[in-house]
């Protein structure tokens, strides 16, 4: 399978070509100029490929959470290029590319993954290593407080930069239950790419028009307006 990936959500900016099983991305830290680099990045990769757009045969992206406008760039533009190329989608949450990162450099089967949300708030998602190699959740991602963070009592490691944001309160919750701490990862689209080949083999891609962002704290304002 060909897969183009990428994902803006944070002060990162990446892409990612899957390609019958090997990966080849590019990575920035490029805070505010995701717009500017983003599609010479995707050039990149594909001349260094050798392919051509038609021989693509799906898209993924960086879903969110994250930074709102960042979530909007990645959104928009695998929107034109599935439309250009009427190509099928899988968007891929951010913590789940965090925990995918980690499971490919390490042996730890659990992740705690939190992103600074801002507000006093952290985005939060527990993954476990399935057989396969796959990050799957554990419950639901959610945005909070950190004191309020729910988790299964199993060791993990903590990743992303909400463990740096919030570490004392994190670690007072997580307490006995932490293997250690990576709070300077951030979402790349290598794992984005990885986990969205894998969500083309389990049926989990959408056309174009399904393709939407997620910012979880939307949810929770939705919920409490209701009540």
């Amino acid at each position: 399978m060909k897969l183009l990936a990428v994902d803006t959500a944070t002060e990162a900016c990446s892409a990612a070509l899957y390609i019958d099983g090997e990966v080849l991305e590019r990575f920035e830290m490029a805070p505010r100029t995701h717009t500017q680099l983003i599609m010479p990045m995707i050039d990149s990769l594909m001349a260094e490929a050798g392919l051509e757009p038609r021989q693509l045969e799906g898209l993924a992206f960086g879903r969110g959470p994250g930074s709102f406008t960042g979530v909007r760039i990645a959104t928009g533009v695998i929107q034109g290029i599935a439309l250009g190329l009427d190509l099928p989608v899988v968007p891929v949450s951010t913590l789940a590319a965090l925990a995918q990162d980690y499971f490919g450099r390490a042996a730890e089967d659990v992740v705690f993954a939190g992103m600074d949300a801002r507000m006093g708030e952290v985005f939060w998602g527990v993954y476990r290593k399935n057989d396969q190699g796959f990050a799957e959740l554990f419950g639901a991602e959610s945005v909070g407080p950190a004191e309020n963070v729910v988790f299964p009592e199993e060791k993990g490691c903590g990743v992303g930069s909400g463990w740096k944001t919030y570490h004392e309160a994190l670690c007072e919750r997580l307490n006995d239950w932490l293997s250690g701490i990576e709070s300077d990862r951030l979402p790349k689209a290598s794992a984005i790419a990885l986990l969205g080949a894998q969500g083309f083999v389990l049926g989990q891609a959408v056309p174009v028009e399904l393709a939407m962002p997620v910012y979880l704290r939307d949810k929770v304002a939705k919920k409490e307006s209701e009540r």
